[in-house]
């Protein structure tokens, strides 16, 4: 009999982000399989969740989640107590940290290692946590949840996990939000844009250091320095912290056309992917690279790197470049050139998304609490 599960939902960030869409296409997933569900949310996202999971048992936390310190305070006596309440018997934490006194087995997500492999890429004050944190999830947890082989390897190397409790569970797409475009929901992000029908590099995501993006920037700018006609670039997504985003673009010739509109709604994101001459994300580091694998879902042609499990998401049907804005700007211009290699790309990447699925995804989580439930044994 599959267990019931707790899944701690209380650290997704009200704009949802990579965690958000994690927790989302999981929880849905995990439903749809028939998992006797429970989750603990913050009571922004009490009927969100509802929704997604209708037979789930939906928790709202107190109000003060909303704060991080809070929330993590929380997490050490709360969270124990209303996997008590629920009858949990096993608790699912999709983020690195973890109560210390669960009293029943927790399987832990750890996403990526970038804080330990590019430590300049992250704010140094929460990076001391993070990294804290990350070790005693690695050393405490019964079983750990890694989004991809590079994970996985980097925990054991880095960390000194054992590799018999770690479960390798690739992220999935959502292939209804994310899908191949029609020419009006194309021409609707193009306006909005402000560029009507005008061609342009598509980037999305956070605009922190290991995102990369000033280099995306520099690179762009070389790419286009000659060309005729060159096209935008669009930087959607949150600010982050990266000062070295605006001493980039102010460098940035008159000429070209840096468009940056924040936040974009769900709907609109296959026309900004699908419908963008390419869609560059050069990070340095990822734990798995829901983005690439998004625009792939809408036939975009994807430029990113080799950096960790990136190839384990795009494999042959994306194209490649060192990190460096040399090298972007010569990947770039080859793409600019080449529509055909464009053409072949957008249907590689959309071809090789589909196999791709948030149930094969709860599949594999499914495995992993089954397999803490069986082998947990209560500490002394």
């Amino acid at each position: 009999m599959a267990p019931r599960i707790l899944l701690d939902a209380t650290a997704v960030p009200a704009d949802r982000g990579a965690l958000g869409r994690y927790v989302d296409g999981l929880l849905r997933a995990l439903h749809e399989l028939g998992a006797d569900l429970a989750v603990a949310c913050q009571r922004a996202d009490e009927e969100r969740y509802g929704d997604l999971a209708p037979g789930a048992r939906i928790v709202k936390g107190p109000a003060a989640l909303a704060h991080r310190a809070s929330r993590l305070s929380w997490e050490q006596s709360g969270l124990p107590y209303v996997a008590a309440q629920v009858g949990a018997e096993v608790i699912h934490l999709p983020t690195y940290s973890i109560p210390i006194h669960a009293g029943r087995p927790t399987v832990v997500t750890i996403h990526d290692l970038t804080v330990f492999t590019e430590p300049e890429t992250h704010d140094p004050v929460r990076a001391t946590y993070v990294k804290s944190a990350t070790r005693t999830a690695a050393r405490r947890a019964t079983r750990l949840v890694a989004p991809s082989r590079a994970t996985h390897d980097e925990l054991v190397r880095l960390l000194g996990a054992d590799p018999a409790s770690i479960d390798v569970a690739y992220h999935g797409v959502d292939h209804e939000v994310f899908h191949r475009p029609s020419e009006d929901e194309v021409k609707r992000v193009s306006d909005a844009l402000g560029l009507h029908g005008h061609p342009y590099i598509a980037y999305l995501g956070a605009l922190e250091p290991r995102k990369n993006v000033p280099n995306l920037i520099r690179g762009w700018v070389r790419a286009c320095s000659h060309h005729p006609d060159p096209p935008a670039l669009v930087l959607a997504g949150s600010g982050g912290w990266d000062d070295e985003v605006d001493a980039a673009l102010a460098t940035v010739p008159l000429e070209l056309r840096v468009v940056r509109p924040g936040y974009l709604p769900w709907a609109s994101l296959p026309g900004f992917f699908g419908g963008a001459l390419a869609v560059a994300l050069p990070s340095r580091g990822e734990g798995f690279g829901l983005p690439v694998l998004e625009a792939m879902s809408c036939g975009a042609p994807v430029l990113t790197t080799r950096r960790g499990p990136l190839p384990e998401v795009g494999g042959e049907a994306v194209a490649y470049t060192e990190p460096d804005a040399s090298s972007i700007a010569s990947a770039l211009e080859e793409l600019i050139e080449d529509p055909e290699r464009r053409d072949v790309l957008s249907d590689a990447a959309y071809t090789r998304s589909q196999g791709f699925s948030w149930t094969a995804s709860a599949k594999a989580h499914m495995a992993s609490f089954e397999r803490a439930v069986a082998g947990y044994s209560a500490p002394r």
